[in-house]
């Protein structure tokens, strides 16, 4: 049970994630060449649009969430009168049940395979894994869930459970076959921001929940 801020509600689930380094090469050369072929930078923007324009699914079956596609990163170039021969992008693929991190990776190398074909350049596009996490939901009535919840319910907490369309460590832990939960810890503000702050005074009831079901799982294990 691991223990990230929200006072309503039990993170149960999350999207997966499948994460990705794209080397696209190009011909270097001088801005002010009569060659009109394209640099790094115009074949990366050229990737990020087939990437994005790809058909996803939406949500189905009892997951609640569909996968998400985003570009996070674009590093390539330097001055105004050379053409780089090197332009790198950072993908996050957020992935679900029905769009898992095979499905993802087909994805991207579809779109790569598309370019290279369209828009010819002495080295192919390469590919680089970064990261791949499963995603996953726990049942209400699955352990630890169903103590984390029935203990908030009896020190009389309105809690309810959420799938997060960020992932967490839980998703890690999900691909060792290990159930967790996450989300429920004390108020806040301004997550991930300079000004983030919690509400210290939320401390004993969040103790108390977390206790209460700790010891209901110890009492059944016994």
């Amino acid at each position: 049970m691991i223990g990230y801020p929200g006072f309503d509600e039990v993170v149960v689930g999350g999207r997966g994630l499948w994460r990705a380094a794209i080397a696209v090469h190009a011909a270097s050369g001088h801005s002010g060449s009569r060659r009109s072929t394209p640099g790094a930078v115009s074949r990366a923007a050229h990737l990020v649009r087939l990437l994005e324009e790809a058909g996803l699914p939406g949500a189905g079956g009892e997951f609640p969430l569909p996968p998400k596609l985003t570009v996070t990163s674009c590093h390539g170039g330097q001055g105004f009168s050379v053409m780089p021969d090197l332009c790198e992008l950072g993908v996050d693929i957020r992935t679900t049940p029905i769009f898992d991190a095979r499905a993802a990776e087909q994805l991207v190398r579809e779109a790569v395979a598309e370019l290279d074909a369209k828009v010819s350049a002495p080295r192919p596009t390469t590919i680089m894994p970064v990261a791949s996490w499963p995603p996953y939901r726990l049942g209400t009535d699955r352990q630890p869930a169903a103590a984390l919840l029935d203990a908030a319910a009896v020190e009389g907490l309105v809690v309810r459970p959420k799938t997060a369309g960020p992932s967490n460590i839980g998703n890690l832990l999900a691909g060792e076959g290990i159930p967790a939960t996450a989300g429920f810890g004390v108020r806040h503000e301004g997550l991930h921001g300079v000004d983030e702050r919690a509400c210290l005074e939320d401390l004993p009831a969040v103790h108390a929940v977390y206790r209460r079901a700790v010891l209901s799982l110890l009492s059944r294990s016994s």
